[in-house]
């Protein structure tokens, strides 16, 4: 039995002083108790007691693109980049290596739990021997309808290789320039009642796509495709109000980024959620959203709207390090009027919540949430 105690607890719901973190020898949570009395089986520290930290955005396969893609040019710009890099760094052990440098640099950095992207295979020997729980996405792009049937049953054999290893693996969409509406219909009927994710309202120009048939988007496809039009039809709507009308099977969706999401998307999409049984999960990764668009999502109006709210990393191609605490950081720098409670909360049980771990996120009597030392300036001591 250990007997932990800090400044303060968070226990996944609210930041408490006074408190001893009881477990027993696998990690599991006893009790948390208050006590004042003198008991030299304590071990105490400076600093904050939380739950393991989970990930609710990575993109795990593209850690060897660490510093290879400059920050600060523009989503069509990144993009563009990473298309050229994966062809570029071909070397197989040079991939293989980075993955599990980054899957250990994660599980240092106190993440107990990763919703992680694959459009390979590439991540699957790591994740079999992590010590961290994965739900991986096997992200479809698929810019054609009339190629829907030779996509699905390329990334299908994708989701394959993850669950003949005993991995939870579920197909999902990219992201709505990327994927054609047969696709998103295709996607919504293979996942009813699964969690997926979407990149979501990235970039400026994603929305001018959908709403006016125009802008930086018709640039990539005419570098991809060699045909300056978009291959999805205008409709008029905001990029989220376009994707999201597909789905109507019960999903957990996670919306990730959500940099240029305006208050009528949130009410639109909440509206839209609630009459097909979604559950919809706001995921921020604010670093990455510096690094790529120099811009942060609009956390006011999301806590206005009482969405669901996670954090994730994104990639080493868009992100400095793989670590929920500086997201944390930066969140917490420039929104100094949200409580660090409910920062704390994004970072643990609500993104337990979302992919469905139940013994993690919080310090409840049986779970196994992992222990974490958040300090002031926001590095972290993994402790259990």
């Amino acid at each position: 039995m250990r007997k932990l105690q800090a400044d303060w607890l968070f226990d996944g719901y609210t930041l408490q002083k006074d408190k001893i973190l009881i477990l027993d020898e696998a990690g599991a949570v006893l009790d948390v108790i208050t006590s004042l009395a003198p008991d030299n089986e304590i071990e105490r520290f400076t600093g904050i007691l939380m739950p393991g930290m989970i990930n609710c955005h990575c993109h795990l396969e593209l850690s060897h693109l660490k510093n290879s893609i400059e920050p600060k040019k523009g989503l069509v710009d990144f993009l563009l980049s990473v298309i050229r890099l994966r062809k570029d760094k071909d070397e197989e052990q040079a991939k293989a290596d980075a993955i599990v440098a980054a899957e250990k640099e994660m599980y240092e950095n106190g993440i107990v739990a990763v919703a992680d992207i694959a459009n390979t295979a590439d991540s699957a020997a790591t994740k079999k021997t992590s010590l961290i729980q994965w739900h991986t996405l096997i992200e479809v792009i698929n810019l054609w309808d009339a190629n829907l049937e030779q996509a699905f049953s390329r990334f299908q054999s994708v989701q394959q290789v993850f669950e003949r290893a005993n991995l939870k693996a579920v197909i999902t969409p990219h992201a709505p320039y990327s994927v054609s509406a047969a696709t998103f219909k295709a996607i919504n009927e293979a996942t009813a009642g699964r969690v997926i994710s979407v990149h979501n309202q990235e970039t400026a120009p994603e929305n001018e796509l959908f709403e006016k048939g125009s802008g930086q988007f018709l640039e990539f496809y005419e570098l991809i495709t060699g045909k300056a039009h978009s291959p999805f039809a205008t409709s008029g709507k905001s990029s989220l109000q376009t994707w999201l009308s597909h789905f109507t099977k019960g999903q957990t969706i996670i919306l990730v980024h959500n940099t240029y999401t305006q208050e009528a998307d949130i009410i639109w999409a909440k509206e839209h959620a609630a009459a097909h049984g979604l559950k919809l999960v706001f995921c921020l990764c604010p670093n990455a959203n510096q690094y790529i668009e120099d811009r942060l999502p609009p956390v006011d109006l999301l806590i206005k709207h009482n969405c669901h709210v996670v954090l994730g990393t994104d990639s080493y191609s868009s992100n400095w390090q793989l670590s929920i605490a500086k997201e944390l950081a930066i969140l917490h720098e420039h929104f100094p009027q949200v409580p660090l409670a409910t920062l704390l909360q994004w970072a643990t049980n609500n993104g337990a919540d979302a992919i469905g771990w139940e013994r993690l996120g919080l310090f409840e009597k049986g779970k196994t949430p992992g222990v974490v030392l958040l300090q002031s300036d926001f590095s972290v001591q993994r402790l259990v």
